[in-house]
């Protein structure tokens, strides 16, 4: 049986006639009132507006409009330019900002039949792996309010994992809209770059490499949130087409298995378990696994999080630093920091993080000439205390901070799309999450082999829903 939140099935059920919009928004706003006030997932419900566009919809279709996200329940992320709404960045400077027009993606959504309810947390900027910021405090995980979901999307991730929203747009620049679907067991997708229109809305600190990523329940509900934002729009000249759904067999995929992606990072046992065993089952089940000898994908010398960071912090500088030296205390304490490092940046070292950022896609280009996709972990651990920024161990090793993000940026700075989807649980029965990377283009190629992964995990588990 169907879950009820599923966006295909709500959809297919309001087009049909076996429901209506307006019925299906009700619904979702009775659960977001129940269930939000101990997730914070969400921090604006537009209740009126959401019942007035759900009314909008059934007339259209009553209309004969073919609507693909017909009365669909979406919550967009408080960084996402939303026309008339109060949208916020987590900051205090947008406190009172209301957006002039709608994003391009929000655009589409609309144009698609779905139902904007609401806005889904972040942090401040969007700049941060946990979701915490001075206006509206922390999001906590669907499955213990004492841990977080990551971040920055673990607003949208935590609204579609705890069963508020089937649909949630979110950001990401680093990992952003992948880690928190990992740890709280929702798929999210990172499209490669352009291939869903960005903007109009906020400047972004990490310029040339976020995307709007959708977040979902599974990876059917994905792919129709994906197809109804994908293409070009020439108010985005970075915006491009992608390379149409493929017909060759899964099995003809050969697919790079990495247990690090390549890097020198520590991994707690439990996710590198479950990671395993999902690999182990998709190549019993056909996929054509290969193990590549040594460090694989093999990045540019000196590659790591920390030495592409000086982009997101000049960045940040360049956006704020002028309010933040009127006010320092305006900011989130960790954000204040990243700040600061940017105004202390020359613009040799900013030049050195963005020409090892082109290198990294160059490197990773090179080597998808030999495979079509490789897999492995979102990230190293679970979720961790509310409280931390990071965990304070992961295999047993002493981390910074930022060593739950390890495997998620250099595909932003490579572009190319990457997905995660659940794999299983950790300790604690926490979520897991594979990830799934393609060459820049092959969108479709990662969404179809998820889709191929999906139903050969859940065949695993008798007591999962299809």
């Amino acid at each position: 049986m169907t879950h009820p939140l599923r966006a295909v099935s709500l959809a297919d059920a309001v087009r049909g006639g076996r429901s209506s919009a307006r019925a299906v928004t009700e619904a979702a706003l009775d659960r977001i009132a129940a269930g939000n006030p101990a997730l914070n997932a969400l921090v604006a419900v537009h209740a009126e507006q959401a019942l007035a566009e759900s009314e909008a919809v059934d007339r259209r279709l009553a209309a004969g409009e073919d609507l693909p996200l017909a009365g669909v329940p979406v919550a967009v992320k408080d960084t996402i330019w939303v026309a008339g709404r109060r949208v916020t960045q987590g900051s205090r400077l947008f406190a009172d900002f209301h957006a002039t027009g709608d994003a391009i993606a929000v655009e589409r959504l609309r144009r698609a039949g779905a139902v904007i309810v609401g806005m889904a947390n972040t942090s401040e900027f969007a700049c941060k792996g946990v979701t915490t910021n001075p206006l509206f405090g922390p999001t906590r995980h669907p499955m213990d309010p004492k841990l977080t979901p990551g971040g920055s999307s673990g607003g949208p991730a935590a609204a579609v994992a705890g069963g508020l929203v089937p649909l949630a747009l979110g950001t990401d620049a680093g990992g952003s809209s992948r880690r928190p679907p990992a740890h709280v067991g929702a798929v999210g997708f990172k499209p490669g770059f352009g291939a869903i229109p960005y903007g109009p809305g906020f400047a972004e600190p990490f310029t040339g490499i976020a995307v709007l990523a959708p977040i979902a329940a599974d990876v059917a509900d994905t792919a129709l949130m994906f197809e109804a934002l994908a293409g070009p729009d020439p108010r985005d000249p970075d915006s491009a087409a992608i390379a149409p759904a493929e017909e060759r067999p899964i099995a003809s995929l050969t697919v790079a298995y990495s247990p690090t992606f390549g890097l020198d990072a520590p991994v707690d046992d439990d996710v590198r378990e479950a990671v395993e065993r999902a690999v182990e089952a998709l190549a019993a089940a056909g996929a054509r696994i290969v193990r590549p000898a040594g460090s694989f994908p093999r990045w540019p010398a000196g590659i790591t999080e920390t030495a592409l960071m000086p982009l997101q912090h000049a960045g940040l500088a360049a956006l704020y630093g002028e309010a933040f030296r009127r006010d320092p205390g305006l900011f989130d304490p960790d954000i204040a920091v990243q700040i600061e490092r940017g105004l202390s940046l020359t613009a040799a070292e900013v030049a050195a993080a963005q020409l090892l950022g082109v290198e990294t896609g160059r490197a990773l280009a090179a080597q998808f000439a030999g495979v079509d996709l490789i897999v492995g972990p979102t990230t190293p651990c679970v979720a961790w205390p509310l409280d931390r920024l990071g965990p304070e161990t992961i295999g047993g090793q002493p981390v910074p901070p930022r060593a739950h993000a390890v495997f998620t940026p250099l595909f932003n700075h490579a572009k190319v799309p990457a997905l995660s989807l659940p794999c299983g649980t950790g300790h604690g029965g926490l979520p897991v999450g594979l990830q799934i990377v393609a060459p820049r283009g092959m969108d479709r190629r990662v969404l179809r082999f998820a889709a191929f992964a999906e139903k050969t995990l859940a065949a695993g588990q008798p007591d999962s829903q299809p």
